[in-house]
């Protein structure tokens, strides 16, 4: 395993997103006061080591060895560790322990992606998945709007009506809940991940009452959108590293089910808020 910071002098801070808590341990106290600002909102009122966490990472910060935080990334499952590696860190998972650790430099883009990684692999394995999407809770149900860059997820953020509930502008969180009354529904959370709006969603969460598939056009419609079509369109937004089979299946069956319980349409619209009109 790649070098941790000693134990007495690490300090701790828990962030907690779709209910998963995560402690990150750093010896650095200026990173340690960074991670609580970038995700203030999602970081829990108990910190340090009696905190509770799914899981514990150990933070080694090093010179930078690369300029470039988006070179190629290497999700790979080894000898029952996950090995997560890209030009600006190393990390390592042990998901029998839930103990890990990060070699990076003292940046917030390399711990972020960290996290988003580490929560693909646990959303995998629980039916749900980070999808690139905004997402907002209106009259209490969350939307979902799904496209690749550029098909106006930051401008249907920006038009949201006052009583809207910004979860997202960038990257949804979406769950799986069983309900021993209701079944099984899906549950959209908000996240610290940003977008082009760089602000922190709100730390809520509610049922997800429809996904729309963005497209922008000469005027405000919706279409519906077939099962077949929907899961594609659902599978090519979703945020999915690892190169391991089971949970390529587990993503694939994640997102057949999604689509198969909950409504997808096609939401064409003008940048105009009377867009929200349409949305129920």
């Amino acid at each position: 395993m790649i070098g941790l910071a000693t134990q007495v002098e690490r300090g701790s801070v828990v962030i907690a997103i779709g209910g998963v808590a995560v402690r990150v341990n750093t010896a650095d106290a200026d990173f340690l006061a960074m991670l609580e600002e970038r995700y203030a909102g999602f970081v829990t009122a108990e910190t340090g080591a009696d905190a509770r966490a799914e899981f514990d990472f150990d933070v080694e910060l090093v010179p930078p060895a690369f300029a470039d935080p988006d070179a190629d990334l290497s999700v790979a499952y080894r000898s029952g560790r996950w090995f997560m590696q890209r030009g600006d860190f190393r990390a390592e998972l042990d998901p029998a322990s839930r103990r890990g650790c990060i070699r990076q430099s003292a940046n917030p883009y390399s711990i972020d992606a960290v996290l988003r990684i580490t929560h693909t692999l646990v959303l995998a394995k629980r039916g749900g998945f980070l999808l690139h999407s905004a997402s907002a809770i209106r009259n209490g149900k969350a939307f979902l709007f799904a496209g690749v860059s550029g098909a106006g997820k930051t401008t249907i953020s920006r038009l949201a009506p006052p009583d809207a509930t910004l979860l997202t502008d960038e990257i949804s969180y979406v769950r799986k809940i069983h309900d021993s009354a209701n079944g099984e529904s899906y549950v959209a959370f908000g996240t610290p991940f940003t977008g082009e709006l760089a602000k922190l969603g709100e730390n809520t969460s509610a049922p997800v009452a429809a996904l729309y598939l963005l497209a922008q056009g000469p005027e405000n419609r919706i279409d519906p959108v077939t099962t077949s079509d929907a899961g594609r369109e659902l599978l090519a937004n979703m945020l999915f590293f690892a190169e391991d089979s089971e949970m390529v299946h587990s993503a694939f069956q994640a997102a057949c089910d999604f689509v198969s319980r909950v409504p997808v349409y096609r939401l064409t619209f003008v940048p105009d808020a009377r867009v929200w009109e349409l949305i129920g």
